[in-house]
């Protein structure tokens, strides 16, 4: 096996800081497609998506409490964090873009893409060389932009690796403030187990929850807590059935499972300000969310620097967003012929606002 990518703390805080980027990544996307979906319809795909985006939230903040622990500072106000949509996660060698987008099937085909078990989790993991320009390094390896990992999972067994690399070397290796680890008292329950982090075990821990939450454990559709991976949910929804106990991945026997593929707004895919004229009620509602936004992504950091009780009041904002997203998915873009607007998520603009 070759040595590990991370042989320095430094080295371990890009690659955790590229951790958290990945894992908020899935977020807007998953928004979109939940709040996209009109009301009373597609109860089920309500469930998987806030399930999911919930689980989300919980690994970013598993990512953040290994940064703290090892005496890195995570910031998720930092330019950039946010992508800019469509954006490029690891695929392995055939990329793929993720999209804001209503729920649909293309959405969920998507999804299934991001959550994607890797091929071999446990063996050494696997870099691809992309061929394409890549407008961003979500997922990238920090040592070489042109290498991207063939999976999340993948990317996270390098980040152990690392994690068991410096503990050997380093004694002092986990320096950080324990009060500053969130733990599962200050996290909105139903989303799995926070687990704090002050040596290599709990470290460990972390990611194999974050692994196995996505992509399932030992090749099977659950975690160890029995959760159905986040694959196999979305899994679910292009299938149109449920899985049960005992059945094997791909091959769900469980109840029907009902799903209107029509049943969500037709919002603009990957919307920008710019679709919005400027002035109107739409151009200041977008910007209204993308600044509320903003200010959720400053709570995060804050939450996760020191004051981890702010993070019960974060994961409740997210599905407060619906309020604001409605005033934009509910009504039709002028002149896109029945094509309505959506959240743009573009924080980068309000950076080059505040410049001017």
């Amino acid at each position: 096996m070759q040595p590990p990518k991370i042989t320095t703390v430094k080295k371990l805080w890009e690659y955790l800081d590229l951790a958290m980027q990945l894992e908020h990544a899935t977020i807007p996307p998953y928004l979109t497609a939940l709040y996209s979906i009109r009301p009373e319809t597609n109860q089920d795909a309500l469930h998987v998506l806030r399930v999911v985006v919930v689980e989300e939230m919980l690994h970013l903040t598993l990512a953040a409490n290994i940064m703290t622990a090892t005496g890195g500072t995570p910031d998720l106000t930092q330019p950039n964090f946010v992508p800019d949509y469509p954006a490029r996660l690891p695929d392995g060698e055939n990329d793929f873009k993720v999209d804001l987008q209503p729920f649909s099937r293309e959405a969920v085909e998507t999804f299934l893409r991001i959550e994607r078990p890797g091929d071999a989790p446990c063996e050494e993991p696997k870099l691809v060389r992309r061929t394409r320009n890549v407008r961003s390094r979500i997922g990238a390896s920090p040592d070489d932009n042109d290498l991207y990992y063939y999976s999340i999972g993948d990317f996270y067994v390098e980040i152990a690796r690392g994690l068991g690399y410096l503990s050997e070397q380093n004694d002092k290796l986990f320096i950080g403030d324990p009060k500053h680890q969130v733990t599962s008292e200050y996290y909105y329950s139903g989303g799995g187990r926070l687990i704090p982090v002050t040596d290599i075990a709990s470290a460990h821990e972390a990611i194999r929850l974050i692994i196995q939450q996505g992509e399932g454990f030992g090749g099977g559709i659950y975690n160890r807590e029995h959760e159905l991976a986040h694959f196999y949910r979305f899994q679910q929804l292009k299938l149109g059935r449920y899985y049960q106990a005992g059945d094997k991945p791909d091959q769900p026997q469980g109840p029907p499972l009902q799903v209107d593929w029509n049943g969500a707004y037709p919002i603009k895919k990957n919307a920008n300000l710019d679709d919005y004229p400027k002035g109107s009620e739409l151009y200041a509602a977008a910007v209204e969310f993308n600044r509320s936004y903003a200010d959720f992504l400053e709570l995060l950091t804050r939450a996760y620097n020191g004051q981890p009780d702010l993070l019960l009041q974060a994961v409740p904002r997210m599905f407060e967003f619906r309020n604001k997203i409605n005033r934009l998915v509910r009504n039709p873009i002028p002149g896109m012929n029945g094509i309505n607007a959506a959240p743009t998520f573009e924080l980068f603009r309000l950076e080059k606002e505040k410049a001017a």
